[in-house]
């Protein structure tokens, strides 16, 4: 038998939730404070919000006696099984979210509990910053149904990916289904409520799940942007920007993939600096503003300085860094981003030595040479032949390269990992524990 739900909040998230759970034969009950949406959907079998289909949906779901509504937490929690929240959250004009609402519902679904002894599972549809879930949500729950509950009571985050106007596709046919929770159990229900719906099914940690849904939509926003002030360029160019776009998203192994999504350090290289400068240039003599285009060399220098700070802020001198050229498996020196950290370690006074088993002054041949030779000779003098040499002096290391291994450094010695595969700085201690 399938479990039956509740979904708290009956706004655009919370109404197409409750309809397409019915749809998928779940007993669902609708939740929400105002008595309009309540008697919209019992009443009438309308939707309280316009989007396509879903007024013929909630009209069949409610006749069919899958679906129907109250303003009454009480009721709603002792007819089901688990609790989907779908308030709203708000933010004021500073940013900061208004968690008032979800504070509320989750008090009172924590005090209409008291006294059940069976499983119940607390969703939060609802978007939320990292650690909601764990702080404002939880405490609101055991704050109203007891610390006995934490034996029953389970919470999980089901973000959703839902568009206005295109819903009920969405959420049949989502890029996957992401749920964070701390069991297998809460996993394995969750899946099973999703069973019919057409997507991957994510299992990850209650924060990342929180934090896949702003990254997912900063990321659609940054697109838009981009989009835009390419189309500005374009303009100002007298280039066809449609056109321009329609070739660019034909690419899916670069441009509309996953490439170059993964947190690392900074970009490098003979083309990226050099042809975002060039595009700028082109753009401000066609007096064109490309504010966010403009923010991508600053955005990648501050990188830079963040991995310069985490080696001054330890207090040591001597410094092994892992990686010199623009990127792993290449010889390339130009732009490249480790040049620049460690020309900037040396004049801050550190004792730098390098280890790249691509760059070796023998081997260097054309451009890669000649750079070496004729911008930056004083480091081809910090070259280390093997691994031993490098740690023999670091007293810190710097790591750029995932593939390196860190088998042979020393307790004493501190790490910080430019590729984020740890904490930014940590022993090695640390790391191996």
């Amino acid at each position: 038998m399938k479990p039956s739900i509740s979904v708290f909040g009956l706004g655009y998230v919370g109404c197409v939730s409750a309809a397409c759970f019915a749809q998928a034969g779940h007993q669902v009950t609708g939740v929400d404070v105002n008595d309009e949406k309540v008697h919209m959907i019992n009443d009438e079998g309308k939707s309280p919000i316009i989007e396509p289909g879903l007024d013929a949906l909630i009209q069949s779901m409610v006749s069919r006696g899958s679906l129907r509504a109250t303003t009454s937490c009480g009721e709603a929690v002792a007819q089901s099984d688990v609790a989907f929240i779908c308030v709203g959250t708000p933010g004021d004009r500073h940013g900061k979210l208004q968690l008032d609402a979800l504070a509320r519902v989750s008090r009172e679904i924590g005090e209409a509990l008291q006294g059940r002894n069976r499983e119940f599972t607390v969703v939060v549809r609802s978007t939320v910053l990292p650690g909601t879930a764990e702080s404002t949500v939880r405490n609101a729950l055991f704050a109203g149904a007891g610390k006995e509950a934490k034996s029953w009571l389970n919470i999980a985050v089901n973000p959703e990916f839902i568009r206005e106007g295109t819903a009920l596709k969405d959420f049949a046919n989502p890029p996957f289904t992401l749920v964070g929770c701390d069991n297998n159990k809460t996993a394995t229900l969750l899946n099973d409520i999703y069973t019919s719906v057409d997507a991957p099914f994510i299992h990850t940690e209650i924060p990342t799940a929180e934090t896949v849904k702003y990254v997912s939509n900063v990321y659609h926003a940054l697109k838009i942007c981009f989009a835009n002030e390419i189309g500005d360029i374009c303009t100002g160019l007298g280039v066809d920007a449609q056109e321009v776009m329609r070739i660019f998203r034909q690419d899916d192994k670069l441009n509309i993939s996953e490439a170059y999504l993964r947190p690392g350090f900074a970009f490098g290289g003979s083309c990226l600096p050099k042809d975002i400068k060039a595009l700028l240039y082109a753009a401000h003599h066609a007096d064109v503003a490309l504010p966010m285009l403009d923010a991508i060399l600053p955005s990648n220098q501050a990188q830079i300085n963040q991995a310069v700070e985490a080696v001054m802020t330890t207090g040591r001198k001597r410094v092994g860094i892992f990686g010199l050229a623009f990127k792993p498996d290449t010889d390339d020196l130009r732009e490249s981003p480790l040049v620049t950290l460690v020309e900037t370690l040396i004049g801050k006074g550190c004792d730098v030595r390098i280890l790249d088993h691509n760059v070796a002054i023998a081997k260097l041949t054309g451009a890669n040479r000649r750079y070496i030779v004729e911008e930056i000779p004083h480091i081809s003098t910090l070259m280390c032949d093997n691994v031993h040499a490098l740690l023999d002096h670091a007293d810190v290391v710097v790591v750029s390269d995932a593939s390196e291994s860190l088998e042979l450094v020393r307790p004493d010695q501190t790490v910080i990992d430019l590729t984020r595969g740890a904490l930014t700085v940590k022993s090695a201690v640390q790391k191996a524990s």
